[in-house]
């Protein structure tokens, strides 16, 4: 079995400050980590490997330091890596970001992808179904539980929804999206780190890629944030206090008569 883990460097969440002048991140100084969604989904791709045999490829679109994201995904199992490197994919929108990777991703042999639901900066959840869309195969989305087929030609998975979860059965190939729940990603160790740095790593600019410039990064995007910012700061509430329920119950009545509740 061959399978595809699409991954992302992300900022630590709980380092990131605001500019509030500007309106832009301050990312100077703040950590970048594997996303952890992605973390489950390169967990779920190696103990599938490790059940059924096979090899897990990760791959990234992303600045020179977002190898980072892949040794770490090397040094817990994965086989290969490819990292989409070059100015001409900076800017990418979602749907540019998924038409990249599905670019390189289509020339190869891959029977199963797995994507985390989301990257945890941007919270969009839509590279993963995009990315189905551009390749043209089934997708089951926040799933929580893999099963493989004894022939290796049917996945069955556990998916999350507002009411439960639904089992759904699809033929390979196909494109999960991991949520929470589906596993709990080990840690790299000594031994994990430094094969990750022999394990063959390949890196890929927009010439190499054999794709329009036109249709990649900024110029290939047809979405732009225009500003980032932080949401209101909401107001302290009231405290009604007192021994009288009736007393309290009027004094909340004509507080939400004042607001307009009435």
């Amino acid at each position: 079995m061959k399978i595809v883990v699409p991954v992302k460097q992300v900022p630590e969440v709980s380092e990131v400050r605001m500019n509030e002048e500007t309106g832009t991140l301050i990312r100077d100084g703040v950590p970048s980590i594997l996303n952890p969604f992605d973390e489950l989904a390169v967990e779920a791709a190696i103990q599938l490997i490790e059940a059924h045999g096979g090899e897990v490829t990760v791959i990234t679109m992303g600045p020179p330091q977002a190898k980072d994201a892949l040794l770490k995904a090397l040094a817990m199992g994965a086989d290969n890596a490819v990292h989409l490197t070059d100015i001409g994919f900076a800017g990418a929108d979602t749907l540019a970001t998924a038409f990249t990777l599905s670019e390189y991703i289509r020339k190869m042999e891959f029977d199963l992808i797995i994507c985390g639901k989301q990257a945890i900066d941007g919270d969009t959840a839509q590279v993963g179904p995009e990315l189905a869309e551009f390749l043209s195969i089934p997708q089951i989305c926040y799933v929580r539980k893999i099963e493989v087929s004894e022939d290796g030609k049917h996945v069955t998975a556990h998916r999350e929804t507002d009411e439960g979860y639904e089992v759904v059965k699809a033929k390979l190939p196909v494109l999960l999206t991991a949520t929470k729940g589906l596993n709990e990603p080990r840690l790299p160790n000594i031994m994990g780190i430094m094969k990750a740095k022999k394990k063959p790593f390949e890196e890929v600019n927009v010439e190499t890629l054999g794709t329009d410039p036109a249709l990649l990064g900024l110029a290939g995007s047809p979405t732009q944030v225009r500003k980032v910012f932080p949401p209101e700061k909401k107001e302290g509430g009231i405290v009604i206090d007192g021994d009288d329920p009736a007393a309290a119950v009027k004094q909340l009545v004509e507080f939400l008569t004042k607001k307009g509740a009435f």
